[in-house]
């Protein structure tokens, strides 16, 4: 090896060496976000304007005097239409021109509650003692995300019959109990966490230490509208 060499593996371990750009997008699996095009923003924009005032597609292309699939390639971002054509969509939705163009600008869905100001559910009847606090909502996406904080109190009685769309992600934070995923239980503890199909019957089939609460993520797709 030559001198030059010996030098930079001696500057490399002086120094912390700076890893890939693309590595440091993000530590899990999921794809990276692709860059939205105006035609695409443009048309996301018509169908969120046209859903909100319940119009079918066939409704605005008559009222705009375009096709119906004129306005669907538009909705779904495949082609460039016109300004005449954009004025027509417009006029038909009854909003100016500038308003189909602000989905365009970089926007995130953020959802903050500050500690104690989640939405609380009191759930009744079998589940009576099952306190619910919505941690947060997302307002659009492909998928439904609600994260829960559940308190299970004293007054609470055990129920394995929970059972819907998704999957769901529990963490226990205190107390202690015996929960049930199809045929199989788990004994949580503070710091242990369940993934899983929640297409099955779960929930907690025995409570040993209360009050008890854990987090409970549920996710599933979000039904076309």
């Amino acid at each position: 090896m030559g001198h030059g060499g010996i030098g930079k593996v001696a500057e490399s371990k002086g120094r912390k060496v700076d890893a890939p750009v693309e590595d440091l997008n993000t530590g899990s699996g999921a794809p990276a976000t692709s860059e939205r095009t105006l035609e695409q923003a443009l048309g996301l924009q018509v169908r969120a304007i046209r859903r909100d005032l319940d119009l079918t597609v066939s409704d605005l292309a008559n009222a705009a005097a375009i096709s119906v699939g004129m306005l669907s390639k538009i909705e779904n971002g495949l082609i460039s239409p016109s300004l005449a054509t954009l004025q027509s969509i417009s006029s038909a939705l009854n909003v100016p021109l500038s308003m189909l163009f602000t989905s365009f600008e970089e926007k995130r869905d953020c959802s903050y509650v500050p500690a104690g100001q989640g939405v609380h559910i009191e759930r009744r009847g079998t589940k009576v003692g099952h306190q619910y606090e919505l941690l947060g909502h997302a307002l659009g996406g492909e998928v439904a995300v609600e994260p829960y904080l559940i308190t299970l109190s004293e007054e609470a009685v055990p129920y394995t019959g929970f059972r819907h769309a998704g999957v769901e992600f529990i963490h226990m934070v205190s107390g202690e109990v015996v929960y049930r995923h199809g045929d199989r239980t788990y004994h949580l503890k503070p710091g242990d966490s369940l993934l899983f199909d929640s297409a099955a019957n779960h929930g907690p089939e025995e409570l040993l230490v209360r009050p008890m609460s854990y987090l409970s993520i549920i996710i599933y797709p979000r039904e076309p509208v």
